[in-house]
């Protein structure tokens, strides 16, 4: 039976149970591929490349340096969730509920603009040649909502599209490496990755290395939501936790106690420090590595196909001259291959975005203001918040914003300020808010402590950079 534990911290009070038994890291496998699913999109396939066409190889290493970065971050965000079973926005929002509302219209701004599901139509029409990006934008964001509506277990869903789309993407790299990147761009990008590290190349503004880092891997909300991802797969106090359910087709789980502290005996800590080994070995291999490979083949092909071109504009078209370029060396197989991943990718992304902002909204909004309602209950708030990010982003294209790299470059700077704010309160969260002996400390937090001075300096240099303009 829970049991309640007082702490010295009337606001932090809550109660304690047994941390479950480990899952095998097989089971676990999850919440890494859906990060990733969803991350490899803007950044790996066109943010990323686009800056090695115009640059060369010499920002390879800001991207290895953004991927060890987040790697940390990623796993503060995990450790509190296995600790306590509770969201890292719900724990920040225990101090002051504005911190809550700051992230939620942070990342309400961040993917109203439907960036990536542009992205993928303006793809589909290189593809089949034919079509109208803003409607096919609108039909797909709509296809969107209505899988997210009819899923039993949304995350679920989201795990099976984003694990396929990380499939076809990998195979596509493979093929790449095979039939595509000649031995002298893998020698040119190891050495430029080893002498002009810390250079930025000419022409690269710091709003776009801003967005760049916003986009390599995962980036502001996006991370966050890792919390909800782990405790749907029943990470640790997660376990106790109800998960998101479709209130149309699955069983609304009614909401109990969301907090936990997990005992601090031998056994407690025990299953706890093997639970801590393999979340870590889950991420390292399905996020970090996976990442890491996307952006340097990704990158070595548009520096094999692209780089010293005067013909590129600052726009998605350079994907469409890339594939006509894989169509005359290799074949028309491959440019079809190119230009069908690509467009799988962006539209699996911009599904995923939308789970995410779904997810933040509804667990703060239900555990701040809505508690004690029958009618709002987590799962009719998720599909509520969807929804109306899906008009939004369709107002906006109607309205004529439809530049997908424009868009794409808004979300991804506003993502790094927002993974900025929220690293600051992480240290706070995780040297406060648990028990001692679960706490961040050591190299991990001095890594947290690296992480705030990486996104603040590129940030600041950023807002240095506008104001001088002016």
């Amino acid at each position: 039976m829970p049991r309640s534990r007082a702490t010295s911290d009337p606001a932090i009070q809550a109660v304690s149970r047994d941390l479950p038994a480990p899952l095998p890291l097989r089971r676990m496998i999850g919440p890494g591929v859906v990060a990733v699913g969803i991350g490899m999109a803007a950044g790996e396939i066109i943010l990323w490349p686009y800056l090695t066409a115009i640059g060369g190889l010499g920002l390879l290493w800001l991207a290895f340096c953004t991927l060890a970065v987040q790697f940390v971050i990623n796993m503060e965000i995990e450790r509190y969730t296995l600790a306590t079973g509770q969201t890292v926005v719900a724990g920040f929002s225990r101090w002051w509920k504005g911190w809550g509302i700051l992230i939620c219209l942070a990342g309400a701004f961040q993917y109203v603009w439907p960036g990536w599901a542009t992205s993928g139509s303006t793809v589909f029409t290189y593809l089949v040649g034919w079509g109208d990006p803003v409607w096919i934008t609108v039909v797909s964001l709509v296809a969107v909502g209505v899988l997210l509506t009819l899923s039993k277990v949304v995350y679920t869903t989201v795990e099976r599209v984003e694990t396929l789309k990380v499939a076809l993407t990998l195979f596509f790299l493979a093929v790449v490496v095979v039939f595509v990147i000649s031995l002298s761009t893998w020698g040119d990008a190891a050495t430029a990755t080893v002498t002009e590290f810390g250079q930025i190349p000419a022409g690269i503004t710091f709003t776009l290395i801003l967005s760049a880092i916003g986009a390599a891997g995962a980036g502001g909300v996006h991370n966050l939501v890792l919390s909800n991802w782990i405790r749907d797969k029943r990470y640790g106090m997660g376990a106790h936790v109800p998960r998101l359910v479709s209130p149309i087709t699955g069983r609304e789980e009614a909401a109990g106690t969301d907090r936990y502290l997990l005992g601090t005996d031998e056994a407690n800590l025990g299953r706890w420090r093997v639970w801590w080994k393999r979340a870590n070995a889950e991420h390292l291999v399905t996020f970090v590595a996976v990442c890491f490979v996307t952006i340097s083949i990704m990158s070595l092909l548009a520096y094999e196909t692209l780089f010293g071109r005067d013909d590129l504009k600052n726009d998605a078209s350079f994907l469409r001259i890339e594939a006509d370029i894989l169509s005359d060396q290799v074949g028309a197989w491959l440019k079809l291959l190119f230009l069908a991943v690509a467009a799988v990718s962006l539209w699996a992304a911009a599904m995923g975005l939308l789970d995410i902002i779904g997810r933040v909204a509804s667990d703060f909004l239900r555990r701040n203001y809505l508690m004690d309602s029958t009618r709002w209950t987590e799962p009719r708030i998720y599909l509520t918040v969807v929804w109306a990010e899906i008009v939004l982003g369709s107002i906006i294209l109607l309205a004529g914003f439809t530049q997908p790299l424009g868009l794409l470059i808004v979300s991804t700077c506003a993502a790094s300020v927002v993974t900025l704010l929220y690293s600051i309160l992480l240290v706070r969260l995780n040297v406060r808010d648990l028990p001692a002996a679960v706490r961040v400390r050591g190299w991990r937090l001095g890594g947290m402590l690296v992480a705030i001075g990486f996104y603040g300096f590129f940030a600041v240099a950023m807002v240095v950079t506008q104001l001088q303009r002016l």
